[in-house]
């Protein structure tokens, strides 16, 4: 390749996605304008593991979700085989952070659902590597050793939701109102991205308004690091392909070079 793959950083959003034709929509038309990747690297906020641990090539899906339609588990997502890309992927890693390989386990709805939009004919290896850590400065390290992977034609996801509090959500609808909360930090997040502010990013915990409302719990926010560490440069300020609100949740998402 002349120039290398880029990063995302997207919000995958629950099952009912895929019938939203606004987010899908978005998401798809990003795709289409992305160069096409010789293999996806997926880090999904609902796998938190420690070792760093990769999916088995050919394992089921994971429905990681209760309370829908029928019909969401019967989907299927069958990628080409991963072998190569994951044995590449633990060689990437330092002697002293052995990396595990399942032998079972699929890709779950993070990882699925989205791609399911964006590259729908599954013919793309999928590989998904678990969050090890929610420190910010390790998966930025992470995203750094990953970062050659670009220059290979890998593509580099990370994905969570850039604000998840669902506990404090009063309506289940897509076109529901935003809490101020999820504005606030959503607005925060926006500027600090714009300006490559990574320190300020990092602090989210004491600086970030909304919080911990915004996310009680991290881990839709801390895959952001791992795309920022595979960026060339981590404070270029990257590009905010898709803004807005899903359930009054931010689906803003990120591209970096």
């Amino acid at each position: 390749m002349t120039t290398p793959m880029p990063a995302l950083y997207i919000g995958h959003g629950a099952p009912p996605l895929l019938d939203d034709p606004i987010w899908s929509g978005q998401l798809a038309a990003w795709a289409k304008n992305l160069p096409r990747p010789k293999a996806i690297l997926i880090v999904s906020a609902h796998w938190e593991s420690a070792p760093v641990s990769l999916t088995a090539s050919g394992a089921p899906l994971v429905y990681d979700f209760g309370g829908f339609a029928p019909r969401y588990y019967q989907m299927t997502y069958e990628t080409p085989d991963t072998t190569a890309l994951a044995q590449r992927v633990a060689a990437m890693m330092p002697s002293g952070e052995p990396v595990h390989q399942h032998v079972s386990r699929g890709l779950d709805h993070g990882a699925w659902v989205p791609l399911k939009i964006m590259y729908p004919e599954a013919d793309i290896p999928v590989l998904q590597m678990s969050l090890p850590t929610d420190d910010p400065h390790r998966l930025m390290k992470l995203g750094e050793r990953l970062r050659p992977l670009r220059e290979e034609g890998v593509l580099i996801i990370g994905s969570g939701f850039l604000t998840h509090g669902l506990p404090f959500l009063k309506e289940f609808r897509i076109e529901a109102a935003a809490p101020g909360w999820s504005v606030d930090f959503d607005l925060w997040a926006a500027d600090a991205l714009a300006r490559g502010d990574v320190d300020t990013l990092s602090a989210y915990r004491s600086k970030a308004p909304g919080m911990p409302y915004a996310h009680p719990t991290v881990e839709h926010y801390t895959p952001l690091f791992v795309t920022l560490g595979a960026a060339t440069t981590a404070d270029e300020p990257g590009i905010q392909v898709i803004d807005g609100y899903w359930m009054g949740l931010s689906k803003r998402s990120l591209q970096v070079a």
